[in-house]
């Protein structure tokens, strides 16, 4: 073992005693979180705005901040752009990540110095809690690759704007600098084809052991190292032995990375956007991510099926229920309050509490009445895949609602990398799945209502095209999996086979 993996071990132990404080209190945890907010944001044009001298406990707080989205916070947003100080928190942020909106434009979220540095340390503690809960560190010893968005950024009015993935690209440890990869220089090229291009003449003769990124995008950097070498990845990178990723379910897209690498590796699930790092996969073993109460941000949570209704519950993290699909809600020390971040999520553990990313709240279908969710599609996607040995790139789901003969639909738009040994049993698996998990589906489809839903086969690299033509290819940039409009069906016809 080399001094470096021993020093990675002995730091992994001394972190995991001091987070076990949190982890076996988080409801004085995030007690303490709120409390510490609502001091420190008291003078704040938002906290004098909500009167935050008279908050004392969540019931006061819910009575003065109202849940919020981007567009209901972007007046202060505005200010803080504008040069004002003490504006959402004391001073001014450091940075801006500057994200894509669907209304709004572009969106800047403001990051300040604590922020920042519960961003970091999530992202450490992730990796640690991996040494501590596996013994293995020799992969600090190797070359690891975080394929992400351009370190390069702005600045307006003493403040730094620039996308998450490359902001953090700043906090990379010192002792981790000279492992990384890619360079500096690629890691600004703009056009995603090419900067992927560069990663894999700069990785392939590497000793690779780690590579981070979305699961997509790290896809077709793995599909361009096979093309070019006709080996397995695992095979080119021998000591590969950790794949770490976010922003989107892995189940559908695990078989073809096994294929790709050819044998299995370890994986870390991680839930950071640029609101703050949220959780991580605390368990190799054991399903979901471990909820991060002592990290600058003090949760709410709504029933979905509820969360548009004016009476709609807001509660903490101590009256949450296992199992119901929750949008999350959370004020932070970048300055966010009551704010939307548009996850959906489910507690699958109350001890410790550990959450699965079920969806986003304004992406579902429920043309019908059905409430489907991305959870749902994507795990009826898992079983259909395991039943029929396929092999899926891509996918997303919409329905129709007029269909040229017969009953309405969902319609399912499929890149298949192996098509299935039996479509027919594929299609049925998907739908039995479904009417399993979501019985307002089934009762549409017994009722005669809906009928069977149906696939649309999308040409190889198709959605990949698609993104490309709306400038959002790579980066943290994804497909959305599922939608309660055709804007994107109709989109993708342009892309499917016959």
């Amino acid at each position: 073992m080399s001094l470096k993996a021993f020093a990675a071990k002995i730091f992994a132990n001394r972190i995991a005693k001091k987070n076990s404080k949190w982890i076996n209190n988080p409801i004085g945890a995030q007690e303490k979180v709120f409390k510490n907010l609502i001091k420190n944001a008291e003078h704040t044009t938002f906290g004098k705005d909500h009167n935050f001298g008279a908050i004392k406990n969540h019931v006061d707080f819910v009575k003065q901040v109202p849940i919020r989205d981007y567009e209901e916070l972007k007046p202060y947003v505005e200010q803080i752009l504008e040069g004002k100080k003490d504006v959402l928190w004391p001073g001014k942020p450091l940075y801006f990540a500057k994200t894509s909106g669907t209304t709004s434009g572009a969106k800047f979220i403001p990051i300040t110095k604590p922020s920042i540095k519960n961003q970091v340390n999530a992202s450490r503690d992730a990796i640690l809690n991996y040494i501590q809960e596996t013994g293995n560190a020799d992969f600090v010893d190797g070359r690891m690759i975080f394929l992400q968005g351009s370190p390069e950024m702005e600045e307006k009015n003493g403040i730094k704007l620039g996308r998450l993935s490359g902001i953090s690209a700043h906090y990379v440890p010192n002792y981790l600098q000279k492992n990384r990869l890619p360079s500096w220089e690629t890691n600004c090229i703009e056009d995603w084809e090419t900067k992927v291009n560069a990663i894999v003449t700069e990785t392939e003769n590497e000793n690779m052991t780690v590579i981070a990124g979305i699961p997509s995008w790290v896809q077709m950097y793995f599909e361009k190292l096979q093309d070019k070498h006709q080996k397995k990845v695992g095979d080119l990178f021998k000591d590969f032995q950790l794949f770490i990723y976010g922003g989107v379910n892995y189940e559908p897209y695990r078989a073809k990375f096994e294929s790709l690498i050819g044998r299995k590796v370890d994986a870390i699930e991680l839930f950071p956007a640029s609101e703050g790092f949220f959780a991580y996969q605390n368990s190799q073993s054991e399903k979901g991510m471990l909820l991060l109460t002592d990290a600058g941000i003090f949760y709410e949570f709504v029933k979905a099926d509820e969360f548009f209704d004016a009476d709609a519950k807001r509660i903490t993290l101590k009256d949450v229920e296992l199992n119901v699909n929750y949008a999350m809600i959370i004020s932070t020390d970048a300055g966010l309050w009551g704010y939307n971040i548009g996850d959906t999520v489910q507690f699958i553990s109350k001890d410790p509490y550990k959450i699965i990313v079920s969806g986003r709240i304004k992406h579902f279908i429920s043309a019908f009445g059905e409430h489907v969710i991305a959870k749902e599609v994507e795990q009826a996607m898992k079983d259909a895949i395991v039943a029929t040995d396929a092999q899926v790139n891509e996918f997303t789901v919409a329905p129709q609602t007029t269909p040229e003969s017969g009953l309405p639909y969902h319609e399912w738009f499929i890149e298949f990398q192996k098509e299935p040994s039996d479509m027919e049993l594929f299609i049925q698996t998907l739908d039995t799945s479904l009417q399993k998990q979501n019985s307002y589906y089934f009762d549409l489809i017994e009722g005669k209502v809906l009928k069977r839903l149906q696939i649309v086969k999308v040409q190889k690299d198709g959605f990949k095209a698609y993104m490309q033509s709306i400038g959002k290819l790579g980066g943290q940039n994804k497909i959305q999996r599922l939608s309660n409009d055709r804007k994107l069906a109709e989109a993708l016809t342009a892309f499917k086979i016959g």
